[in-house]
């Protein structure tokens, strides 16, 4: 059974082993197609590209995978090798010849934002036509908290006793309301060189969608002695007496906002009124209704403008009404570097005294200079209503019973330019020629309780020529320098001078930002000589008097501000720094070198 079974185990074993080597000594073997591939080789040949390697692979796919001796005669260009694929080719590379790089994952492209382009459909206008300016946009607040309130309150030689105070709601642009106090007083080296300024106001304001109104009520309280006298006549009674003026006056104002619109119509109403007294017997009260309405069409403007001025004027001799009644149509229109208003005044006045008077009202523009040089003139005339409250503000030691006649501009004259020189530096100079009926002039009146003033009238037509010259210099942000010059000429019909009017007048000034902690102010004010005459004598101008003259003078004054903290600042004020004894009314010397100073708080 065992021999059996090692018999036929040597009978397998060589079969197996003769059977391979009889098949290599065969010329040609039946394979299958799908396991061999037959290519061509031709020596000498660059290797194929793609595209001839897909032909050379085609062609091979087409011969017969066996090849006998009679086709190899047949055609000598037939396969002569044949190459058996076992299994898939995997190179392997050394480790020399490996990448050893990190790939970089940072997406480094920058960013490029979508562009999108907007065109804009304008049409070219050529239109250089003087235009209404556009309103300038408020300037952003340097301070976070802006503070409403400030105060003040200082002193100084002479007596010298100084008190402001400002209150505000704040910066709401639709309703504001507020007020200011104001306390001022000095006594002089001179008997009697005493006064009082104080004043109270309250005001409020209110912007609507389409009107905004505006009003205040305001009190001056103001008091003084005559302590003027011939100090070089020792016979001279002195005996000063108190002067005391007493003002409520208030105001309310209705306008319509501007609105950037073709044909826009407008419109303005102001109420304002006072009531004066003082300590004596004058009383003076006014009430003044006065407005516009105005239609724009295109370039020109009509409207008319008018005025109801109501007055009564009392004293120990006389109970005056003064009244006037104003209207003034007029027509503006504009073109290319030019702007003319043209108009007339009708002055009705009433009362004690009867007239009625037309006068023009015309302005013209020139642009010489486009954007910086304007040429200006004008012609105009109107009626001033003499008022005792007026009189005793230009000269708080006016007597009583004061003269009341109105005064006439028959014609005013004026023509001169406007603009800017340079950058930062504006100027406006002007050449003038006013005829005026009734000129009021100030004169000395003596009396018991002191050197008092009256008021008298040039009787007849007046002539004032002169020169004005003005000037604004904004050196740089921190530095600003202004002046103004007046020459004068008289011409009086009656009267011999213009008693207590100078013909030459200068005043400059300039603030000077030093930082953020110091501010620097100085103003010089220079006045040419006058001359006075008696009351009596200056109703009597054809008979010879003699005035007294009153020498020029100048006046410097200077003040400092340290700004310690955003709420606490300290100051000083310096008056009449070249301690002149100057007189700007007969015997009423003004207070020489004072100063004071004091402190400020913000809240």
């Amino acid at each position: 059974m065992k021999l059996r079974y090692i018999y036929t185990l040597l009978t397998l074993i060589t079969i197996l082993y003769f059977v391979p080597a009889n098949a290599q000594t065969k010329k040609t073997t039946k394979k299958p197609a799908a396991k061999t591939k037959t290519v061509s080789k031709k020596p000498a040949k660059a290797p194929a590209k793609k595209t001839d390697a897909k032909n050379l692979g085609d062609a091979a796919s087409k011969t017969p995978a066996t090849t006998t001796a009679a086709d190899t005669g047949k055609n000598q260009n037939a396969l002569t090798e044949q190459i058996v694929i076992t299994t898939a080719y995997k190179p392997l590379l050394a480790d020399a010849v490996k990448i050893r790089r990190n790939p970089d994952l940072e997406d480094v492209t920058p960013y490029k934002a979508p562009l999108s382009y907007k065109p804009y459909d304008l049409r070219l206008e050529q239109n250089s036509d003087i235009r209404q300016l556009e309103a300038m946009k408020m300037p952003p607040e340097r301070d976070s908290i802006p503070q409403n309130n400030y105060a003040e309150v200082g002193l100084g030689n002479f007596k010298t006793t100084y008190g402001e105070a400002y209150f505000n709601t704040g910066p709401d642009q639709g309703l504001q309301a507020g007020g200011f106090v104001k306390h001022f007083a000095q006594d002089g080296n001179i008997y009697k060189q005493d006064q009082s300024r104080n004043e109270v106001n309250v005001f409020g304001k209110s912007v609507g969608s389409e009107n905004d109104l505006t009003g205040f009520i305001d009190y001056k309280y103001n008091t003084n002695y005559f302590y003027g006298f011939n100090q070089s006549d020792p016979t001279t009674a002195v005996a000063p007496a108190h002067q005391h003026f007493s003002i409520l006056s208030a105001e309310g104002n209705l306008a319509k906002n501007f609105a950037d619109v073709p044909n826009d119509f407008t419109y303005a109403f102001k109420l304002k009124g006072y009531i004066y007294s003082d300590a004596f017997h004058a009383k003076e009260s006014n009430l003044v209704l006065s407005g516009f309405l105005n239609e724009t069409v295109n370039q020109f403007y009509a409207g008319v403008a008018g005025s109801l001025d109501l007055a009564t004027q009392k004293d120990s001799l006389y109970n005056y009404n003064n009244s006037l009644l104003r209207l003034n149509p007029y027509i503006k229109f504009q073109g290319t570097n030019y702007k003319v208003d043209a108009g007339i005044n009708i002055v009705d006045q009433f009362g004690f005294s009867s007239a009625f008077y037309i006068f023009p009202a015309v302005n013209l523009e020139l642009q010489v200079i486009p954007k910086y040089v304007r040429l200006f003139a004008e012609a105009k005339g109107d009626v001033n209503r003499s008022s005792i409250m007026n009189f005793t503000t230009i000269n708080p030691f006016m007597g009583s019973n004061i003269a009341i006649k109105n005064s006439v501009d028959q014609l005013d004259i004026s023509a001169g330019l406007e603009g800017t020189i340079a950058p930062g530096v504006g100027f406006k100079a002007f050449v003038f020629r006013n005829s005026v009926k009734n000129m009021p002039l100030i004169v000395s009146n003596f009396s018991p309780a002191g050197n008092t003033f009256a008021v008298v009238y040039d009787n007849g037509k007046s002539r004032i020529n002169g020169l004005t010259g003005e000037i604004d210099a904004k050196a740089t942000d921190d530095i600003d320098i202004f002046g103004r010059v007046e020459f004068k000429d008289y011409q009086l019909a009656e009267q011999a001078q213009p008693w207590n009017l100078p013909k030459f007048k200068l005043t400059a000034g300039a603030a000077i930002h030093i930082n953020n902690k110091v501010d620097i102010t100085g103003s010089l004010l220079f006045r040419g000589n006058t001359q006075d005459i008696t009351y009596t004598e200056a109703l009597n101008p054809t008979v010879k008097a003699t005035p007294t003259n009153i020498s020029s003078f100048a006046d410097l004054s200077g003040g400092v501000t340290y700004k310690a903290t955003n709420k606490i600042s300290v100051f000083v004020k310096v008056n009449n720094i070249l301690d002149s004894t100057n007189q700007t009314w007969l015997y009423y010397p003004d207070y020489g070198f004072n100063i004071f100073g004091g402190v400020g708080f913000a809240f």
